[in-house]
Order: structure tokens, then C-alpha cells, then sequence
């Protein structure tokens, strides 16, 4: 009948040592908290349209024929697709002849118009040509119109 004894010893020892390295080995976890998060990450964008429902992307202007010392105007509308406010700025390149950037002029009335989140709004364009033209070689020309939504 000693064995028996002995094994129950055993067993309760081993059962409580286990017990006590469990609480040990708990009370040593670091404690946690589970914060879920999200954001969104800054876009710039803009979208030109030529007609104000925005179904027609611009991606053309004709001007067409424009007496020296003339204008002609186009209107257009600018809509702001990134998900911060932006300045307008609007620029030309790629003229051709080179030398038409130096009789044709092409102005807007949005330069520096901060433009908010979906915003949309007209612009006028307004390409001036300069009598003096009829002194050079150039009766066709073309060039690139770059408008940019800078940040704000």
C-alpha cells in the first residue's frame, strides 16, 4: 500500500508544480490592446472637361483661324479629383514653329484659384495673337496647354 502513496504524491506534486509555472508563465505576458486604425494617403488631381455635365474629357482645342491682332475664347471646366485642395496654374510648351510663343499668347482668369475637393469650376482661355505676326513666316502653329493642381 506504500506505492500507491507514493504515486499519488508524485502526481499531486507534479500536478502543482504545473499549477504554479502556469501562473508564472501568465503573469509574465506583457498586457495588450488591440487598436484598429485606417487613413488615407494625399492625392492631387485634376480633370478638364469641355462641357459643364464633365461627359467630354478635353484632350483637343481647335482654335481655329485667328486674324492677326485677334482673339478667340474658349471656355472650360476644371474639376478637382484628388482628395485635397489644390492652386490652378496653367502653362504652354511644345510650340511649333518655336517662334509663335513669341506672337501668340495664351491666357486664363483661374491662375492661382485654390480649387476645394469636387469642385468644379469654369475657366475662360483666352489666345491672343499679335498684329506683328504678318511680319514673320508662321501661319500655322501648335502647341501643348499644361494645367497643373498644385498643392495648396
Amino acid at each position: 500500500m506504500e506505492a500507491p502513496k507514493t504515486n499519488l504524491a508524485v502526481i499531486f506534486t507534479i500536478a502543482l508544480t504545473a499549477m504554479i509555472m502556469t501562473a508564472l508563465a501568465t503573469s509574465l505576458l506583457p498586457a495588450q490592446r488591440k487598436i484598429p486604425s485606417s487613413g488615407n494617403v494625399k492625392t492631387l488631381g485634376i480633370a478638364v472637361y469641355g462641357d459643364e455635365a464633365c461627359t467630354q474629357s478635353l484632350t483637343f482645342i481647335d482654335w481655329g483661324l485667328v486674324e492677326p491682332g485677334g482673339s478667340r475664347r474658349r471656355e472650360i471646366w476644371i474639376n478637382n479629383t484628388g482628395n485635397t485642395q489644390v492652386k490652378l496654374n496653367m502653362t504652354t510648351e511644345g510650340w511649333n514653329p518655336a517662334e509663335a510663343k513669341n506672337y501668340i499668347t495664351l491666357t486664363w482668369d483661374k491662375e492661382g484659384t485654390p480649387l476645394s475637393v469636387n469642385q468644379l469650376v469654369k475657366a475662360t482661355l483666352t489666345l491672343t495673337v499679335s498684329a506683328s505676326v504678318t511680319q514673320t513666316n508662321i501661319r500655322d502653329f501648335s502647341f501643348t496647354i499644361v494645367i497643373t493642381g498644385n498643392e495648396y
